[in-house]
């Protein structure tokens, strides 16, 4: 149990000194550098530096600790709901930042920036949390040390069947994102950290359950197990193809690519109001073509 109170201590204490980082960036930068460089770079940082404690207690906790998978999910859904609270609108997400460019919500210099800034600050992250694996203050630390020398690829599955998880994962990811995107935080939040609790527990066995190639290349890349070429196709095709068969789902088209609506027809927002009749009481048909024929002797005496 104590070893499993350090890594709460220091899951937490990431999401606060991260926060401290991101006010004072706020201060002493300008806003677009902030949003698209300080701000992905922290919210990264913080991402890997708490997926990787999750996933050594996933790895380790069940057999060194005894701890359940339910310990480790309970604590995923928590930390990415303080993520959610916590990274200011920042998506750490290769995927996500990509999405946004293509709905025109970002452009093209604020999203290479962004996705400069996601490199840095995962590399930053893994650098950080294996200094702080190097203390050992647990034993879970201690075999940590001794496994990364010969870590293993979390693609546990075939290459087809990987890159099906993965872009399934990354599709209702996604579909989430996209459904909760004006959403009020307190409903938003909640919603993607349950999705991405439940994607988590249904696809971890097979591929880490990742759906973020810049956490991927940062987590597994260096692993053996796989090739280059396997790890790009099931962490970083995979995901892009999810997310680009969300969008075409959700919106039917690609704004950045095209306009037409391939999936949806287009109702026009302006509506003609139909003509009402009005029938006055007492009023039968014989009296209004009676009062029809009057009119007309009227018009013609004139």
């Amino acid at each position: 149990m104590a070893g499993l109170n350090v890594s709460i201590a220091f899951l937490f204490l990431t999401v606060g000194i991260c926060e401290v980082g991101r006010q004072l960036s706020k201060r002493l930068l300008s806003l677009g550098a902030y949003c698209c460089l300080a701000r992905e770079l922290v919210g990264s940082l913080q991402l890997c530096a708490g997926c990787l404690e999750l996933r050594m207690l996933m790895e380790i906790g069940l057999w060194g600790g005894g701890f359940g998978p339910d310990v480790a999910l309970t604590l995923l859904f928590l930390l990415f709901v303080a993520h959610g609270a916590s990274f200011d609108g920042a998506s750490a997400n290769l995927t996500v930042s990509l999405q946004e460019f293509l709905i025109l919500d970002s452009g093209l210099a604020a999203t290479a920036a962004k996705l400069l800034a996601q490199f840095i600050g995962m590399g930053m992250g893994q650098v950080i949390t294996k200094y702080y694996w190097s203390w050992e203050l647990t034993d879970f630390h201690l075999i940590q040390n001794l496994m990364s020398l010969e870590c293993s690829s979390s693609l546990r599955t075939s290459l087809s069947h990987g890159v099906f998880v993965e872009g399934v994962c990354s599709f209702l990811f996604h579909l989430a994102i996209l459904k909760f995107h004006h959403s009020r935080p307190m409903y938003r939040v909640p919603a993607l950290a349950a999705t991405v609790t439940l994607l988590a527990y249904i696809a971890e066995p097979f591929t880490g359950a990742f759906f973020n190639p810049v956490l991927a290349t940062a987590v597994t890349f260096h692993c053996s197990g796989s090739s280059l070429q396997e790890y790009i196709q099931v962490y970083w095709l995979g995901p892009l193809a999810g997310m680009l068969a969300a969008l075409l789902l959700y919106q039917g088209n690609i704004p950045r690519l095209f306009q037409k609506n391939l999936l949806y027809s287009q109702k026009s927002k302006y509506r003609i109001p139909k003509a009402r009749v009005v029938h006055v009481p007492g009023d039968s048909r014989e009296q209004r073509w009676k009062k029809k024929g009057e009119k007309s002797n009227l018009e013609l005496s004139a």
